[in-house]
Protein backbone atom coordinates (compact mmCIF):
# COMPACT_ATOMS: atom_id res chain seq x y z
CA UNK A 1 0.00 0.00 0.00
CA UNK A 2 1.30 3.64 -0.84
CA UNK A 3 2.12 5.47 2.61
CA UNK A 4 0.39 8.10 0.39
CA UNK A 5 -2.49 8.69 -1.97
CA UNK A 6 0.03 10.22 -4.86
CA UNK A 7 3.82 9.31 -5.14
CA UNK A 8 5.97 12.50 -5.11
CA UNK A 9 6.54 14.23 -8.16
CA UNK A 10 10.22 12.70 -8.35
CA UNK A 11 8.69 9.29 -8.40
CA UNK A 12 6.81 10.51 -11.15
CA UNK A 13 9.33 12.04 -12.92
CA UNK A 14 11.37 8.48 -13.04
CA UNK A 15 8.33 6.66 -14.46
CA UNK A 16 8.10 9.42 -17.73
CA UNK A 17 6.29 12.36 -16.29
CA UNK A 18 8.26 15.68 -15.38
CA UNK A 19 7.51 18.50 -13.33
CA UNK A 20 7.86 22.06 -13.96
CA UNK A 21 6.84 25.12 -11.29
CA UNK A 22 6.31 27.89 -13.61
CA UNK A 23 2.30 27.48 -14.43
CA UNK A 24 -0.43 25.05 -14.52
CA UNK A 25 -2.94 24.21 -16.61
CA UNK A 26 -6.61 23.47 -17.45
CA UNK A 27 -7.05 20.06 -19.20
CA UNK A 28 -10.35 18.44 -20.39
CA UNK A 29 -11.06 14.79 -21.00
CA UNK A 30 -14.13 14.38 -23.62
CA UNK A 31 -14.42 10.54 -22.75
CA UNK A 32 -13.45 10.24 -19.18
CA UNK A 33 -15.79 7.55 -18.52
CA UNK A 34 -13.71 5.25 -20.44
CA UNK A 35 -11.67 2.32 -20.20
CA UNK A 36 -8.79 4.78 -21.75
CA UNK A 37 -10.47 7.98 -20.00
CA UNK A 38 -10.57 6.69 -16.50
CA UNK A 39 -6.73 5.87 -15.97
CA UNK A 40 -5.56 8.60 -17.94
CA UNK A 41 -7.81 10.88 -15.82
CA UNK A 42 -6.24 9.19 -12.53
CA UNK A 43 -3.15 9.92 -14.24
CA UNK A 44 -3.44 13.66 -14.76
CA UNK A 45 -5.14 14.47 -11.50
CA UNK A 46 -1.69 13.36 -9.55
CA UNK A 47 0.01 16.10 -12.48
CA UNK A 48 1.07 18.60 -10.39
CA UNK A 49 1.12 20.61 -13.61
CA UNK A 50 -2.65 20.30 -14.32
CA UNK A 51 -4.52 22.44 -12.16
CA UNK A 52 -7.84 22.45 -13.09
CA UNK A 53 -9.28 18.85 -14.74
CA UNK A 54 -12.78 18.68 -16.53
CA UNK A 55 -14.44 15.11 -16.85
CA UNK A 56 -16.67 14.90 -19.86
CA UNK A 57 -18.67 11.73 -21.29
CA UNK A 58 -22.09 10.84 -23.22
CA UNK A 59 -22.56 9.69 -19.26
CA UNK A 60 -20.52 8.81 -16.42
CA UNK A 61 -17.79 11.41 -16.09
CA UNK A 62 -19.67 12.97 -12.56
CA UNK A 63 -19.08 9.99 -10.96
CA UNK A 64 -15.40 9.59 -12.44
CA UNK A 65 -14.78 13.15 -11.23
CA UNK A 66 -16.60 12.39 -7.99
CA UNK A 67 -13.95 9.76 -7.57
CA UNK A 68 -10.51 10.84 -9.01
CA UNK A 69 -11.50 14.67 -6.72
CA UNK A 70 -10.92 12.38 -3.43
CA UNK A 71 -7.30 12.29 -4.70
CA UNK A 72 -5.32 14.75 -2.46
CA UNK A 73 -3.33 16.78 -5.26
CA UNK A 74 -4.39 19.89 -5.68
CA UNK A 75 -6.05 19.84 -8.70
CA UNK A 76 -10.02 21.01 -8.79
CA UNK A 77 -11.90 18.05 -11.05
CA UNK A 78 -15.47 18.25 -12.45
CA UNK A 79 -17.72 16.08 -14.17
CA UNK A 80 -19.92 17.15 -17.20
CA UNK A 81 -22.34 15.08 -19.45
CA UNK A 82 -24.04 15.43 -22.77
CA UNK A 83 -25.57 18.83 -22.44
CA UNK A 84 -22.97 20.14 -20.16
CA UNK A 85 -20.00 20.29 -23.44
CA UNK A 86 -19.69 24.10 -23.21
CA UNK A 87 -18.96 24.31 -20.09
CA UNK A 88 -16.31 21.07 -20.14
CA UNK A 89 -14.34 22.78 -22.40
CA UNK A 90 -15.03 26.60 -22.01
CA UNK A 91 -10.92 27.72 -21.23
CA UNK A 92 -9.59 24.56 -21.47
CA UNK A 93 -6.01 25.54 -22.66
CA UNK A 94 -5.29 20.86 -23.36
CA UNK A 95 -8.32 18.90 -24.92
CA UNK A 96 -7.54 15.12 -24.92
CA UNK A 97 -9.88 13.10 -26.87
CA UNK A 98 -9.87 9.39 -25.79
CA UNK A 99 -13.47 8.73 -26.47
CA UNK A 100 -14.75 5.90 -29.17
CA UNK A 101 -15.21 2.34 -28.89
CA UNK A 102 -12.50 -0.50 -28.02
CA UNK A 103 -11.17 -2.12 -30.48
CA UNK A 104 -12.06 -6.29 -29.95
CA UNK A 105 -10.57 -9.64 -31.39
CA UNK A 106 -10.41 -9.68 -34.80
CA UNK A 107 -10.68 -5.79 -35.67
CA UNK A 108 -7.89 -3.27 -36.80
CA UNK A 109 -7.77 0.39 -35.40
CA UNK A 110 -9.59 0.84 -39.63
CA UNK A 111 -12.74 -1.41 -38.47
CA UNK A 112 -13.50 1.32 -36.11
CA UNK A 113 -13.39 4.17 -38.27
CA UNK A 114 -17.65 4.47 -39.31
CA UNK A 115 -18.09 4.76 -35.32
CA UNK A 116 -15.05 6.77 -34.27
CA UNK A 117 -15.32 8.86 -36.95
CA UNK A 118 -18.71 10.39 -36.13
CA UNK A 119 -17.81 10.81 -32.29
CA UNK A 120 -14.52 12.41 -33.59
CA UNK A 121 -16.75 14.59 -35.94
CA UNK A 122 -18.92 16.14 -33.13
CA UNK A 123 -16.40 16.70 -30.95
CA UNK A 124 -14.44 18.50 -32.63
CA UNK A 125 -17.46 20.69 -33.56
CA UNK A 126 -17.69 21.36 -29.77
CA UNK A 127 -14.00 22.10 -29.64
CA UNK A 128 -14.20 24.77 -32.76
CA UNK A 129 -17.37 26.55 -30.86
CA UNK A 130 -15.97 26.49 -27.31
CA UNK A 131 -12.06 26.30 -26.99
CA UNK A 132 -10.93 27.32 -30.53
CA UNK A 133 -7.61 27.96 -29.03
CA UNK A 134 -6.91 24.83 -26.99
CA UNK A 135 -4.38 23.07 -27.62
CA UNK A 136 -5.91 19.18 -29.30
CA UNK A 137 -4.59 15.75 -28.65
CA UNK A 138 -6.40 12.92 -30.31
CA UNK A 139 -6.45 9.62 -29.04
CA UNK A 140 -9.24 8.28 -31.02
CA UNK A 141 -8.29 5.26 -33.31
CA UNK A 142 -7.75 5.17 -36.24
CA UNK A 143 -5.70 8.34 -35.55
CA UNK A 144 -4.01 7.93 -38.76
CA UNK A 145 -7.84 9.35 -40.09
CA UNK A 146 -9.31 11.13 -36.82
CA UNK A 147 -6.51 13.89 -36.66
CA UNK A 148 -7.49 14.38 -40.48
CA UNK A 149 -10.92 14.19 -39.39
CA UNK A 150 -10.45 17.44 -36.74
CA UNK A 151 -8.83 19.40 -39.13
CA UNK A 152 -10.99 19.23 -41.41
CA UNK A 153 -13.93 20.02 -38.91
CA UNK A 154 -11.84 23.18 -37.50
CA UNK A 155 -10.60 24.26 -40.69
CA UNK A 156 -14.95 24.31 -41.57
CA UNK A 157 -14.98 26.61 -38.64
CA UNK A 158 -12.17 28.78 -39.28
CA UNK A 159 -10.06 27.88 -36.10
CA UNK A 160 -7.46 25.40 -37.80
CA UNK A 161 -4.14 25.91 -35.99
CA UNK A 162 -1.68 23.26 -37.56
CA UNK A 163 1.20 24.35 -34.03
CA UNK A 164 -2.11 22.93 -31.98
CA UNK A 165 -3.18 19.91 -33.13
CA UNK A 166 -1.83 16.44 -32.25
CA UNK A 167 -2.46 12.82 -32.71
CA UNK A 168 -0.88 10.66 -29.59
CA UNK A 169 1.59 8.08 -30.87
CA UNK A 170 3.22 7.97 -27.82
CA UNK A 171 1.63 4.27 -26.87
CA UNK A 172 4.12 3.15 -29.83
CA UNK A 173 7.03 4.58 -27.97
CA UNK A 174 6.20 3.50 -24.31
CA UNK A 175 6.27 -0.32 -26.33
CA UNK A 176 9.08 0.20 -27.87
CA UNK A 177 10.99 0.99 -25.25
CA UNK A 178 9.49 -1.77 -23.48
CA UNK A 179 9.77 -4.64 -25.51
CA UNK A 180 13.81 -3.69 -26.70
CA UNK A 181 14.50 -3.56 -23.12
CA UNK A 182 13.00 -6.77 -22.65
CA UNK A 183 15.56 -8.30 -25.34
CA UNK A 184 18.12 -6.44 -23.41
CA UNK A 185 17.60 -7.25 -20.07
CA UNK A 186 17.51 -3.61 -19.42
CA UNK A 187 15.48 -0.43 -17.79
CA UNK A 188 13.16 0.72 -20.04
CA UNK A 189 13.61 4.24 -18.72
CA UNK A 190 17.20 4.10 -19.87
CA UNK A 191 16.12 3.69 -23.61
CA UNK A 192 14.47 5.59 -26.33
CA UNK A 193 13.65 4.70 -29.27
CA UNK A 194 11.99 7.37 -31.67
CA UNK A 195 8.83 5.74 -33.86
CA UNK A 196 7.52 7.76 -36.59
CA UNK A 197 5.12 7.21 -39.46
CA UNK A 198 1.11 6.73 -38.35
CA UNK A 199 -0.21 4.53 -35.17
CA UNK A 200 -1.67 1.45 -36.96
CA UNK A 201 0.13 -1.31 -38.01
CA UNK A 202 2.85 -0.84 -41.06
CA UNK A 203 2.51 2.55 -40.88
CA UNK A 204 4.34 2.32 -37.53
CA UNK A 205 8.11 2.54 -38.11
CA UNK A 206 10.15 2.22 -35.31
CA UNK A 207 13.79 3.39 -35.63
CA UNK A 208 16.04 1.27 -33.92
CA UNK A 209 19.24 1.67 -35.16
CA UNK A 210 18.76 5.44 -33.76
CA UNK A 211 18.90 4.07 -30.37
CA UNK A 212 22.50 2.18 -29.11
CA UNK A 213 20.46 -0.45 -27.33
CA UNK A 214 18.95 -1.13 -30.86
CA UNK A 215 21.03 -0.69 -33.61
CA UNK A 216 22.83 -4.23 -32.63
CA UNK A 217 19.39 -6.44 -33.02
CA UNK A 218 19.60 -8.08 -36.47
CA UNK A 219 17.67 -10.38 -38.35
CA UNK A 220 14.88 -13.09 -37.03
CA UNK A 221 14.89 -10.95 -33.87
CA UNK A 222 14.82 -7.54 -35.49
CA UNK A 223 11.98 -8.63 -37.35
CA UNK A 224 9.82 -9.78 -34.81
CA UNK A 225 10.57 -7.01 -32.58
CA UNK A 226 9.03 -4.58 -35.41
CA UNK A 227 6.18 -6.79 -35.64
CA UNK A 228 5.62 -6.75 -31.84
CA UNK A 229 5.93 -3.06 -31.50
CA UNK A 230 3.37 -2.57 -34.51
CA UNK A 231 1.36 -4.93 -33.52
CA UNK A 232 1.48 -4.93 -29.77
CA UNK A 233 -2.15 -4.11 -29.46
CA UNK A 234 -3.20 -7.38 -30.81
CA UNK A 235 -1.32 -8.66 -27.85
CA UNK A 236 -3.87 -6.76 -25.45
CA UNK A 237 -7.03 -7.11 -27.26
CA UNK A 238 -6.34 -11.50 -27.73
CA UNK A 239 -5.26 -11.27 -23.45
CA UNK A 240 -8.96 -9.44 -22.88
CA UNK A 241 -10.57 -11.64 -24.92
CA UNK A 242 -13.20 -9.52 -25.84
CA UNK A 243 -13.48 -7.49 -23.12
CA UNK A 244 -11.50 -4.26 -24.03
CA UNK A 245 -8.33 -3.49 -25.76
CA UNK A 246 -5.26 -1.27 -24.33
CA UNK A 247 -6.74 1.12 -22.14
CA UNK A 248 -4.25 1.49 -19.41
CA UNK A 249 -1.20 1.26 -21.62
CA UNK A 250 -2.83 4.05 -23.51
CA UNK A 251 -4.00 5.67 -20.76
CA UNK A 252 -0.54 5.99 -19.48
CA UNK A 253 0.97 7.24 -22.15
CA UNK A 254 -1.85 10.23 -22.83
CA UNK A 255 -1.06 11.30 -19.62
CA UNK A 256 2.63 11.86 -20.78
CA UNK A 257 2.07 13.52 -23.76
CA UNK A 258 0.13 16.00 -22.25
CA UNK A 259 2.73 15.78 -19.24
CA UNK A 260 5.40 16.80 -21.87
CA UNK A 261 3.07 19.26 -23.65
CA UNK A 262 2.07 21.54 -20.44
CA UNK A 263 6.01 21.67 -19.47
CA UNK A 264 6.57 22.76 -23.28
CA UNK A 265 3.71 25.44 -23.09
CA UNK A 266 5.43 26.52 -20.00
CA UNK A 267 8.36 27.28 -21.32
CA UNK A 268 10.64 24.13 -20.72
CA UNK A 269 13.12 24.17 -23.95
CA UNK A 270 14.31 20.98 -25.43
CA UNK A 271 10.65 19.00 -24.84
CA UNK A 272 10.99 16.42 -27.72
CA UNK A 273 8.04 13.69 -28.72
CA UNK A 274 7.06 12.04 -31.23
CA UNK A 275 3.45 12.78 -32.99
CA UNK A 276 1.01 12.66 -35.45
CA UNK A 277 0.78 16.04 -37.06
CA UNK A 278 0.39 18.29 -40.14
CA UNK A 279 4.19 17.72 -41.61
CA UNK A 280 6.13 18.79 -44.79
CA UNK A 281 8.21 15.89 -44.42
CA UNK A 282 6.39 13.62 -46.97
CA UNK A 283 3.93 16.07 -48.29
CA UNK A 284 5.09 15.42 -52.12
CA UNK A 285 4.00 12.25 -51.26
CA UNK A 286 0.54 12.91 -50.58
CA UNK A 287 1.31 12.10 -46.79
CA UNK A 288 0.26 15.68 -45.23
CA UNK A 289 -0.04 14.13 -41.86
CA UNK A 290 2.91 12.13 -40.30
CA UNK A 291 4.60 10.87 -36.58
CA UNK A 292 8.35 11.98 -36.31
CA UNK A 293 10.38 13.67 -33.52
CA UNK A 294 8.46 17.18 -32.93
CA UNK A 295 10.19 19.58 -30.83
CA UNK A 296 7.06 21.06 -28.65
CA UNK A 297 7.11 25.20 -27.74
CA UNK A 298 4.64 27.84 -26.65
CA UNK A 299 2.63 27.63 -28.78
CA UNK A 300 2.99 24.11 -29.61
CA UNK A 301 4.41 22.40 -32.53
CA UNK A 302 8.09 24.53 -32.14
CA UNK A 303 10.10 22.07 -34.91
CA UNK A 304 9.49 19.37 -36.67
CA UNK A 305 12.53 16.94 -36.85
CA UNK A 306 13.85 14.67 -39.80
CA UNK A 307 14.00 11.32 -39.53
CA UNK A 308 17.92 11.44 -39.45
CA UNK A 309 19.89 8.42 -41.42
CA UNK A 310 18.10 4.97 -41.72
CA UNK A 311 18.53 1.75 -42.17
CA UNK A 312 18.20 -0.69 -45.22
CA UNK A 313 15.45 -2.17 -43.02
CA UNK A 314 13.90 1.12 -41.49
CA UNK A 315 13.64 2.11 -45.09
CA UNK A 316 11.66 -0.15 -46.67
CA UNK A 317 9.17 -0.16 -43.74
CA UNK A 318 9.12 3.73 -44.00
CA UNK A 319 7.97 3.10 -47.72
CA UNK A 320 5.24 0.62 -46.76
CA UNK A 321 4.24 3.53 -44.69
CA UNK A 322 4.34 5.93 -46.95
CA UNK A 323 2.21 3.90 -49.56
CA UNK A 324 -0.62 3.39 -46.61
CA UNK A 325 -0.78 6.59 -45.16
CA UNK A 326 -2.10 8.45 -47.70
CA UNK A 327 -5.47 6.05 -48.03
CA UNK A 328 -5.97 6.99 -43.86
CA UNK A 329 -5.76 10.38 -44.42
CA UNK A 330 -7.73 11.02 -47.60
CA UNK A 331 -10.91 8.49 -45.70
CA UNK A 332 -10.88 10.82 -42.80
CA UNK A 333 -10.84 14.00 -44.88
CA UNK A 334 -13.45 13.17 -47.30
CA UNK A 335 -15.76 12.35 -44.22
CA UNK A 336 -15.84 15.54 -43.53
CA UNK A 337 -16.23 16.79 -46.81
CA UNK A 338 -18.13 14.87 -48.85
CA UNK A 339 -20.95 15.04 -45.48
Amino acid sequence: MFSRAVQSTSTIARRGFSSSLRSQRAVAVLGAAGGIGQPMSLLLKADPLVTSLRLYDVRGAPGVAADISHVNTASDVKGFEQANIEQALTGAEVVIIPAGVPRKPGMTRDDLFNTNASIVQTLAESVAKYAPKAHVLIISNPVNSTVPIFAEVLKKAGVFDEKRLFGVTTLDVVRASRFLAEIKKADPKDINVTVVGGHSGVTIVPLLSQTPQGKDVKGEEYKALVKRIQFGGDEVVQAKAGTGSATLSMGYAGARFANSLIRALNGETGVIEPTFVKSPLYADKGVEYFASNVELGTEGVKNILPLGELSAEEQELLNAALAELPKNIQKGEKFVTSA
